[in-house]
This record gives C-alpha cells, structure tokens and sequence, in this order.
C-alpha cells in the first residue's frame, strides 16, 4: 500500500503542543506509525561524550503519530486529506481532497 505521508513532505500538526506549526518529514516509522518532523516535539536528551561528538544536554526531534500531522495543501498551505488517483501514463498520484491538486512531484 503506498503510504500517504513520505519523506521530505511539508506537514502540519494537527494536536499538541506544537499545533498549528508546521516543518518537513526527516523520517518515517511505519511500523510504529509515526513521523518525525523537523523542528517539532522536541525533548532534550542527556549525550555522553565521545571521540566524534561532545557530551551534554542536546535537543533533538522526538516522533509523533500519523494522525496528529496531515499534509499541507500545496496550493494554500492548509492541512488536508490525500487520496490517490491514477494519471493518463498510468502513475499512482497521491493528490489534495480539498483542491484536486497533485501532492507528488
């Protein structure tokens, strides 16, 4: 089944506490049926030092769950639904439910 949320797709939360942002898909777990969004829910985690990097507190992304992030329209911004639809070459699209506009590129 082709998944209706990729990497490096432009998402916006939907509940929490960082509803209302938006930011771009780094990662999928669909297995877990999470997303990890650049710049949203953010936990601080405790670094050991080593040779590459130095130890202390750093920030980094933590994943949220498919339903709390849809897809921002490509045309407005806004969040929307994605269905799919086949084109004349025979591609699988994924496109906007609320202006028919395609989301692949």
């Amino acid at each position: 089944m082709a998944s209706k949320i990729k990497r490096g797709d432009k998402v916006v939360v939907l509940t929490g506490k960082d509803r209302g942002k938006s930011g771009e898909v780094l990662k999928v777990l669909p297995t877990e049926n999470r997303v990890i969004v650049q710049g949203i829910n953010m936990v601080k985690r405790h670094q050991r030092q080593s040779m590459r990097s130095q130890g202390g507190i750093v920030e980094k992304e933590a994943p949220v769950h498919m339903s709390n992030v849809a897809i921002e329209d490509p045309s407005d911004g806004k969040a929307t639904r994605v269905g799919f639809q086949f084109l004349n070459d025979g591609r699988k699209v994924r496109v906007s439910r609320r202006t028919g506009e395609t989301i692949d590129r």
